[in-house]
C-alpha cells in the first residue's frame, strides 16, 4: 500500500491530487504546520531526516522530492499514465515542464516570501528577483495563450506540478498581469481529481504565505 505524508498548505497537495487523478489507492497521513511559524511538525522529522512533505512510502522505499515522487507514481503505480514515455515526441517537453516548477519558478517565489517575512531591506536583491519572477510567469503565459495545458497532447503530471506553484504565485499577488495563467489555474481547479484531493487532503489556505504580497 502506498502511503502519502501530506502537510497542510504545502507542495504535498499536488501528490494527493496526482493520486486522485491516477485513481490509485493510498493511505493518507496528515501533518499540520505550526500555526505561528508555519514550520513542519516533529512528526515529519520522524518520517524522514529532512522533515519535508511530500514524502511517500512504497515497497519498502521512502521517497522525497516532488518531481521524483511524481514520476515514480506515474510509472510505478499508474502504469505510465499522465507521464510521457521516452519514445514520445513530447518526452523532452514533458521533462522540461516537470522540472520547471520546482527548479525555475518556485525558488524566486520562495525568496519573495522570505524577504517579506524577514522585513526586507535589500531592495537590489528583491529587484533582481522581481524581474526574474515576472519573466518566468510571462514565459508560461505565452505558452498557455496558445493551448489549454503545458503539452500539446493535453493534461499531464507536469500540469499538476505547476498548478500548486501557480497557486503560490497567486497568493503572492504575482498573477495579476497574466490572464492566461489565471484561466489555466481556474481550469485545473475544476478537475474532478483536484476536487477530490481537496475533499480528502483538506482545503488549501495559502493566505498564510501572503504577507507583503505585491
Amino acid at each position: 500500500m502506498l502511503t502519502v505524508h501530506h502537510l497542510n498548505n504545502s507542495r504535498s497537495h499536488r501528490i494527493v491530487w496526482l493520486c486522485e487523478e491516477l485513481g490509485i489507492e493510498y493511505r493518507l497521513v496528515k501533518h499540520q504546520r505550526h500555526p505561528e511559524t508555519q514550520r513542519s511538525p516533529e512528526s515529519l522529522n520522524q518520517v524522514h531526516p529532512l522533515g519535508k512533505a511530500p514524502t511517500i512510502e512504497h515497497a519498502g522505499q521512502l521517497i522525497v522530492e516532488s518531481d521524483a515522487i511524481i514520476e515514480y507514481l506515474c510509472n510505478v503505480c499508474g502504469g505510465g499514465r499522465l507521464s510521457r514515455a521516452p519514445a514520445s515526441t513530447e518526452y523532452g517537453a514533458y521533462l522540461q515542464w516537470l522540472a520547471y516548477s520546482e527548479g525555475t519558478l518556485f525558488p524566486g517565489l520562495l525568496v519573495d516570501l522570505v524577504y517579506a517575512w524577514t522585513g526586507g531591506g535589500n531592495a537590489a536583491l528583491m529587484g533582481f528577483f522581481d524581474v526574474e519572477i515576472a519573466k518566468n510567469h510571462r514565459y508560461v503565459e505565452n505558452v498557455l495563450e496558445q493551448r489549454e495545458h503545458l503539452l500539446e497532447s493535453g493534461f499531464s503530471a507536469a500540469d499538476v506540478n505547476l498548478g500548486w506553484s501557480l497557486e503560490f504565485s497567486e497568493c503572492r499577488g504575482r498573477l495579476k498581469d497574466f490572464p492566461a495563467l489565471r484561466a489555466y489555474l481556474a481550469r485545473l481547479r475544476e478537475r474532478d481529481g483536484y476536487r477530490r484531493a481537496i475533499e480528502r487532503g483538506g482545503p488549501q489556505d495559502l493566505s498564510v504565505f501572503s504577507a507583503g504580497a505585491t
